[in-house]
């Protein structure tokens, strides 16, 4: 990579960062695109050259979000923490009570754009996009689990982590708690009986 390159990818990093600031903590209208230019030391041109649209912009914020958060923290974090699936998925659980009790917390960006912007808006579409990677997270884990019914499972799991950040975001700091007895009541539903295969 030439040094050329590298600047470009340090602007793009700083216009992201800046955008993801605002967007994880007060949503996708609260952004101002000549405000994130100015912060990023470009004039508003140069942003829309990296990010023609708001849409871009934000589409990258999504996937850094996905990155850090889903992949950084969720995923990694509740998989050096179990030795078999089950243990990694309730795990999860544990990784949102830790997160929950920090000053950075806040709540899922993924849910946030949806509910924000709707469905049927391309952002909208992404962030459902991003939770469906989570609940593909938990699917793949349940079936290394052996468990039944891994598509049942895995949307009533996703339920449970989705209830669990909306109660905390409402101020309940023991929701990820309370959602991991829940969960171990959900996996010991989904374990084969030993009648479910046959001979």
């Amino acid at each position: 990579m030439t040094i050329a390159d590298n600047s470009v990818v340090s602007i793009r990093d700083r216009i992201v960062g800046l955008a993801y600031d605002v967007v994880t903590r007060q949503g996708v209208r609260a952004l101002d695109v000549h405000a994130i230019a100015a912060g990023a030391g470009i004039t508003y041109l140069e942003l829309q050259q990296h990010f023609p649209t708001t849409i871009d912009l934000v589409t990258a914020v999504l996937q850094r979000r996905e990155r850090l958060w889903t992949f950084g923290l969720i995923e990694e974090q509740s998989r050096l923490r179990g030795s078999t699936p089950e243990q990694q998925l309730l795990a999860m659980f544990d990784v949102f009570d830790e997160w929950i009790a920090t000053e950075d917390f806040d709540a899922c960006t993924f849910i946030s754009v949806l509910l924000e912007m709707g469905a049927d808006h391309p952002l909208g579409r992404a962030g459902i996009e991003h939770l469906q990677r989570i609940r593909d997270l938990v699917r793949h884990r349940a079936e290394r689990a052996g468990l039944s019914d891994v598509d049942d499972f895995a949307r009533c799991w996703h339920i449970l982590m989705k209830g669990a950040v909306i109660a905390a975001a409402e101020g309940d700091l023991l929701a990820a708690r309370r959602a991991k007895k829940m969960a171990r009541t959900l996996l010991e539903a989904h374990r084969p009986t030993p009648d479910s295969h046959p001979d």
